[in-house]
């Protein structure tokens, strides 16, 4: 095995945002068990998601109820090429990136796992079409400016708004009623911040995808949730868990809670990690976590694999 092999980092798994065209499919035409991984997944989500994502139909890319389940197949594909050689401290995932997590650290058996989450995406792109809502990415602001203006916008409207994200400590995601995302991108311009709207089909963890988590919450239930072997570092808490029932508990309530991502970062800094791995394409968290620890005087590293072109600059053993 080669010197890569680590057991003092922490693998992440990425979420929404993270999709691009071709992804996974270098691994999957090199490794059949992956593309096995892409055919069953296609059965589950009832949608071709290779033509979709190798082929590159733009508009069915952006689809929450598609990319959901592609991004965790295309995770999970390089995760199983990879797993012999990285044996982390923890795992975690960024929103649907946690359930890459949970098959990776052994709570969910992956076939079960990718029922619940094209579920997941399904439940999201249906709460999305009944109930408006949208998200935004505020920049250039601290996060208690951001909390400030999050406040008045939904005093001043009188409608559900949060900070849903907090993705680094300038780089924070609102969510909630279009009225209020509106007043706040406003505010933001004030103080000299910059908004983007987000490309996403609803107002995401936040109170407004309610009905949508309940539904979800139940089928969890049916599944069967094991202890991990590596603990998993949750979006909801920022904490590790080992415990099966608190990892439950918690993923019931993830799709209305925020994403604590910096300050889940800082506590597996604090525990000791200095690597992180980046499971998946496109280097979205790999940045997060540079933006992250930039002002740490101490050396860490972070690493991105994204494709079989990564693993084989690596130079581990596969297969």
């Amino acid at each position: 095995m080669s010197g890569h092999s680590t057991n003092t980092g922490a693998v992440m798994f990425p979420g929404q945002g993270s999709q691009e065209r071709g992804m996974g499919r270098d691994i999957a035409e090199s490794y059949s068990e992956v593309m096995e991984l892409w055919k069953k997944g296609e059965q589950i989500a009832g949608a071709p998601l290779r033509e979709i994502y190798w082929e590159g139909d733009e508009q069915a890319m952006t689809e929450t109820s598609y990319q959901q389940p592609a991004l965790v197949i295309t995770s999970l594909g390089l995760w199983r090429v990879l797993s012999s050689n990285i044996r982390p401290q923890y795992f975690s995932g960024h929103s649907i990136g946690e359930y890459t997590a949970l098959i990776a650290s052994g709570v969910l058996d992956w076939e079960q796992a990718l029922e619940l989450v094209c579920l997941r995406g399904r439940l999201m792109s249906e709460a999305g079409r009944s109930a408006s809502g949208k998200m935004a990415a505020i920049l250039k602001l601290p996060q208690e400016t951001v909390q400030q203006i999050v406040d008045q916008a939904s005093e001043d409207t009188g409608e559900t708004l949060l900070i849903a994200n907090y993705n680094t400590p300038y780089q924070l995601v609102i969510s909630g009623a279009d009225n209020a995302v509106d007043k706040a991108m406003e505010l933001v311009k004030q103080n000299k911040g910059k908004s983007v709207a987000l490309p996403v089909s609803g107002a995401f963890h936040s109170p407004l995808m309610n009905e949508a988590a309940q539904e979800l919450a139940g089928f969890m239930e049916k599944l069967h949730w094991k202890n991990p072997e590596i603990p998993v570092h949750l979006n909801v808490t920022a904490q590790e868990e080992t415990n099966v029932d608190n990892l439950l508990a918690n993923m019931q309530k993830q799709m209305i809670s925020p994403v604590y991502w910096t300050q889940l970062i800082l506590d597996q800094w604090d525990k000791g990690a200095r690597k992180w791995w980046e499971i998946g394409p496109k280097k979205v968290l790999t940045n997060l976590v540079k933006n992250i620890l930039r002002d740490s005087e101490k050396s860490w590293e972070v690493e991105t694999v994204g494709s079989l072109e990564d693993i084989n600059k690596l130079g581990l053993e596969t297969g």
